[in-house]
């Protein structure tokens, strides 16, 4: 860490929306391919394994900016229990934005499936076949989705109370914009 700023760096703030945008398609993605024999699986898996490398590539880069530029602390009157609980959903998120998109690409390999993404990039397998391991990955990556919506959700509302109810400041360190009237970090 380079410091201790009162906002993230505007790069930062910039990925952390583009990111949220996508994980948010990404889940819903998830839910449609899942729930879906119909001729439209297919374009989905495709986005779905696209936007996923593209999304392990961008939380590597958040994590080196991270480390680069740090983050800004937490208002000093916020309870430690708070803290602790800020502090381990972020680990939990960096975890899973990392975790799952390694689950799907082992999932895929170890069903000797092509990965084969957008622009006909194929990544090859890093896994030999195996249908006990599939089944495994597959169902580590399934219900994971479920934990990690339930987290990405959780998030969303801590940055409402933040912006909505505590007003302090909070939200506005990642904010691309500083909300009108309110207290500054």
């Amino acid at each position: 860490m380079t410091n201790t700023p009162d906002r993230f760096a505007l790069l930062q703030r910039l990925l952390h929306w583009l990111m949220a945008v996508c994980i948010f398609a990404m889940l819903f993605i998830g839910v449609g391919m899942v729930s879906t024999v119909a001729p439209k699986y297919l374009p989905l898996i495709l986005i779905h394994k696209t936007l996923g490398v593209a999304l392990l590539f961008l939380v590597l880069m958040r994590l080196a900016l991270r480390l680069y530029y740090g983050a800004p602390p937490l208002p000093a009157d916020l309870p430690r229990a708070t803290k602790v609980g800020a502090a381990l959903s972020h680990q939990a998120l960096y975890a899973l934005m990392i975790v799952m998109p390694l689950l799907g690409l082992g999932m895929l390999w170890a069903a000797a499936y092509p990965v084969v993404l957008y622009g006909g990039i194929q990544i090859p397998a890093l896994l030999p076949q195996s249908d006990g391991v599939h089944t495994l990955l597959w169902n580590a990556h399934f219900y994971l989705g479920f934990a990690f919506f339930a987290l990405v959700l959780l998030h969303l509302a801590a940055g409402l109370f933040h912006a909505l109810i505590r007003r302090d400041g909070v939200f506005e360190k990642m904010a691309l914009f500083r909300l009108p009237g309110r207290t500054a970090p």
